[in-house]
């Protein structure tokens, strides 16, 4: 059963509570503002709750309604050489071809998404004086930074220099909303939010801020961020020994949620309007909104094919109404195995709850090697090759490897971590962006530059702050 139910929507200061099989449901309140609304814990747990409904995102065919982490594939998968679209048109096309205008809706309702979600978290942490309990307001606390930290960790990897907005803030205070700061103080406010969120969390949930987490995402932001090489591998370590583990069959990280490899998740619900996705439906035949989106690269494809072993299977399959086109699997709501495409399912997949995985223990092991790597080529180091081989042995690979490049890691995250929104981001960070996605768009008729590593800022944002956001280059 899912951690967190989510039945209906908050914006900005109209607020509508949630219910869950683990919380308390307050009824909803409409109209109220934040600073009257939260007077005790019961309230403010309602808006801890809301921050994991920012994340959920609106399942909408309408545009600009805060989809929040269900579009994320356009800003990741669909940039790198993983996906591609079906139709090669509209705003879809733009993200493969790198010619996304800052007027692509998409980008816009991303970007607001997240600040949204900085403003849930922001909320909670300006109430926390209505908690009697330090020890529970200590975690409320913990919960909204790592939230903050997880959106800002998204924001500034996409977009670069963003405003820094680290309380509630009123529609008058024009010059924190529009002005950009560098990238380092945001790096600066996600370690501290997640410094916070390590000291204050336990282990209890895969839905919900958990403190291997927090310590895994710290991790992946000294290892973006280049630096503290040796405490990335401590905290990964750390996680390593908490009870986490891989699934032993593969197909069963994506389709018994909550599992013992999840880290954490974004929760869905299958069949509820309000607590559904649909992303399942957008990467599928003229089922979703569009024609066909996050299709499978015949570039991924073949490195799948190659060497993925036993996950390729669940990773993508051919389209059954378009034997040409391939199409990413592991989504597919109610996924079952066999047959020659490898998939089927049942239901409503406009209205599918199947779990977005941010983080699993895979990705876990394989930062662990990359910590160790410590910005080398290659290593031969027994810990990195034990963490290495176990993701490997999973995917019945079982060679012993007595050496790992950097291409190996990169080539081993891309087929393990396939169509999760995480192969643009190795890339950058593996500073292989440039040479792979340029040869990548050169095969495909698009043009990759270094202005394309980060996206424009959205177009309303630069015509509302009235000359004080500059736009990034290229765009």
């Amino acid at each position: 059963m899912k951690e967190i139910k989510i039945i209906a929507w908050l914006l900005l200061g109209v607020f509508a509570t949630s219910c869950t099989s683990d919380f308390l449901e307050p009824a909803p309140e409409s109209g109220i503002t934040s600073g009257s609304y939260y007077s005790n814990e019961t309230e403010l747990l309602a808006a801890v709750i809301n921050m994991y409904d920012g994340l959920q995102g609106v399942n909408s065919t309408n545009v600009n309604v805060n989809r929040s982490t269900m579009d994320e594939f356009y800003l990741t998968e669909m940039r790198s050489d993983n996906t591609e679209s079906k139709s090669q048109e509209g705003e879809s096309a733009q993200f493969e071809f790198y010619t996304i205008t800052p007027q692509n809706s998409v980008v816009s309702d991303y970007y607001a998404s997240f600040y949204n979600v900085i403003y849930r978290a922001n909320v909670v942490l300006q109430n926390l004086g209505v908690v009697k309990d330090p020890n529970v307001a200590a975690k409320f606390e913990a919960e909204a930074k790592f939230v903050r930290a997880h959106a800002y960790f998204n924001l500034v990897r996409l977009f670069g220099d963003i405003p820094f907005v680290d309380r509630v803030i009123s529609p008058l205070e024009t010059e924190i909303q529009y002005t950009r700061v560098a990238t380092s103080s945001i790096y600066e406010l996600i370690e501290s939010d997640l410094a916070t969120a390590i000291s204050g969390l336990d282990n209890t949930y895969r839905t919900r801020a958990s403190k291997a987490a927090a310590q895994a995402i710290l991790a992946k932001v000294y290892l973006t961020q280049r630096k503290n090489y040796i405490e990335a591998q401590t905290l990964l370590e750390s996680v390593m020994g908490s009870g986490y583990s891989l699934q032993t069959n593969f197909h069963n990280i994506f389709y018994t949620e909550a599992n013992k490899e999840v880290i954490f998740a974004i929760g869905y619900t299958p069949n509820l309007s309000s607590d559904s996705q649909d992303f399942s439906a957008e990467w599928l035949n003229a089922v979703g909104r569009t024609s066909g989106v996050n299709y499978v690269t015949v570039n991924a494809k073949v490195a799948l094919d190659t060497y993925g072993g036993n996950r390729t299977v669940d990773s993508y399959r051919i389209d059954p109404l378009q034997i040409t086109k391939f199409q990413v699997t592991k989504y597919l709501p109610d996924g079952q195995t066999g047959g020659a495409n490898g998939k089927t399912f049942v239901g409503d997949p406009q209205s599918s709850g199947n779990d977005w995985i941010v983080l699993r223990y895979a990705d876990v092991l394989l930062m662990h090697v990359e910590a160790i790597m410590a910005g080398a080529t290659s290593t031969t180091s027994g810990t990195a090759l034990n963490s290495f081989q176990l993701v490997r042995n999973r995917a019945g690979l079982t060679t012993p490897v007595t050496s790992i490049s950097k291409a190996d890691l990169l080539l081993e995250r891309r087929v393990e971590l396939a169509f999760e929104n995480q192969r643009f981001f190795d890339l950058v960070r593996f500073g292989e962006a440039q040479a792979v996605l340029g040869a990548h768009a050169t095969a495909t008729g698009g043009t990759f530059t270094d202005n394309d590593l980060l996206l424009p800022i959205p177009q309303n944002e630069i015509n509302s702050s009235k000359g004080l956001m500059q736009q990034n280059p290229g765009y």
